[in-house]
């Protein structure tokens, strides 16, 4: 693997911000514009580069109110967050996620840009006229093959319900992308294939790399098919033009001029120079990197409602941000769980 990318630079020294839109800002520059909030750890998937062999699951109590959510959610907005992800566990299964979604619309006024969602679309049949008229703006779909055996083998469900739930959101308007985490020797031997379906679709897809970020012990570097690996696989299929990277974490390729293909390229190429996200557990607890061994507990303040303490931790927390996995290079040591922290 390409271990040659440049660490960041020396940490400068914090600014005095008083632009609202460039509040959160780390030592090394970074302004976060992206936030993704985990609303629930539960999970009908049981996808093995996210979830632990016995997952147990958070107690209702324990995970925050779409209430917290939202007197959070108005912070973020506030110090120059533009764009929410709301992610799991499967968000889908969590009630109320609709209203949620509704209320979350009317930030807009104030600086939010899109709401978007990432599922794993097997109840997205049901809900997905309800999801777009609440003002959804955009799904990112997980969808690591299109073949029932290979689907099935890797998520343990059928592949059906998801695809009627792809189809659903097509039908009602929703802007989708594919997520397709490669692993060797599972779904390796179908880029082509899959990439040939997205196309035919025209529903951009993306790759990801397997990462090391849960049961690090089970993963393995030569199970991970790297960005260039993928790339010549498709070379003989596509003409294929490499694209400017901006700071979407996926390198974007044009494929026949005309189609737009995604590389997630975290093990080869780190990219934590162009970080703009946060993460919010369902919990609570602020991460400021998807490799951070602990995250910053904030659901006391909000349940005090102690909005200047609040503040004033969020953006230590994120001042205070670690360069990333291009410095250090190996899975975290924690006990939150990928499925927990939404990915």
């Amino acid at each position: 693997m390409d271990g040659s990318t440049k660490t960041l630079a020396t940490p400068v020294k914090m600014p005095l911000v008083t632009n609202a839109s460039t509040q959160l800002v780390d030592q090394f520059g970074r302004h976060k514009h992206k936030l993704r909030i985990s609303l629930t750890d539960r999970c009908n998937f049981r996808c093995s580069y996210c979830m632990p062999d016995k997952p147990e699951w958070l107690a209702k109590k324990d995970i925050l109110s779409f209430e917290e959510l939202l007197k959070f959610c108005e912070i973020m907005v506030h110090l120059g967050i533009q764009h929410i992800r709301l992610t799991g566990g499967e968000p889908l299964m969590r009630q109320g996620v609709v209203n949620f979604i509704h209320d979350l619309n009317r930030f807009k006024a104030h600086g939010l840009q899109r709401i978007s969602m990432t599922s794993n679309a097997f109840y997205l049949k049901k809900y997905a006229h309800a999801l777009q008229q609440a003002g959804l703006d955009d799904l990112n779909i997980s969808l690591d093959s299109i073949h029932p055996d290979t689907f099935k083998s890797m998520t343990k469900r059928p592949l059906e319900p998801v695809l009627q739930g792809i189809a659903e959101a097509l039908h009602v308007g929703i802007p989708i992308k594919l997520n397709c985490v490669l692993v060797a020797g599972k779904n390796d031997h179908e880029i082509v294939e899959l990439t040939q379906w997205a196309y035919e679709q025209n529903i951009e897809l993306r790759f990801i790399e397997y990462m090391p970020l849960d049961q690090p012990l089970h993963w393995q570097p030569e199970k991970v098919i790297i960005e260039d690996q993928i790339i010549q696989k498709l070379t003989a299929h596509f003409q294929i033009k490499k694209q400017q990277r901006q700071h979407d974490p996926a390198t974007i390729y044009r494929l026949n001029n005309d189609y737009k293909l995604g590389i997630i390229s975290t093990i080869s190429k780190p990219f934590c120079q162009t970080c703009d996200r946060l993460r919010l557990t369902a919990t609570g607890e602020l991460f400021t990197c998807l490799f951070a061994n602990a995250g910053t507990p904030l659901r006391d303040l909000l349940q005090k409602n102690d909005l200047s303490s609040l503040t004033t931790t969020i953006m230590d927390a994120v001042w205070h941000k670690k360069a990333g996995f291009i410095a250090h290079q190996q899975a975290p040591i924690r006990k939150i769980s990928m499925h927990a922290i939404g990915g």
